[in-house]
């Protein structure tokens, strides 16, 4: 565990696995609270956050790990709608328009995926 009270997870054994649209679930520790999280392939990147709507606290998928909308043009929240940019967690639309996922800080090792930390926005 680092300093930021975060130890390392493997996500995916062979992140070939991972095809373009799909996702995974996974589970973090966060400052010592276990959290569920995802992560998606969008457009040939991966992209990490934390599974938890900014609207209610509740996650965005129904467990089955289907978090694009049809469209296939951002994340979706199965309870109520909202819509999230996949590649920056954005709420585009919805009940927490303007609020953000907790992004995951990923990284690939031989061709396993881990998820490192949270990401942390850039300082001024």
């Amino acid at each position: 565990m680092d300093a930021t009270g975060f130890s390392p997870v493997r996500v995916v054994s062979d992140v070939r696995r991972l095809e373009e649209g799909a996702g995974a679930r996974f589970s973090v520790a966060v400052e010592g609270v276990q959290r569920d999280a995802f992560v998606v392939r969008y457009r040939g990147g991966l992209y990490a956050y934390l599974n938890t709507c900014r609207h209610e606290l509740l996650p965005l998928d129904f467990g089955d790990a289907r978090f694009f909308d049809d469209a296939y043009d951002a994340l979706v929240c199965c309870h109520h709608g909202a819509r999230y940019r996949p590649e920056t967690g954005e709420c585009l639309d919805g009940p927490c328009a303007g609020g953000r996922l907790t992004p995951l800080a990923l990284e690939e090792r031989a061709l396993e995926l881990w998820c490192v930390g949270v990401k942390r926005p850039p300082s001024d």
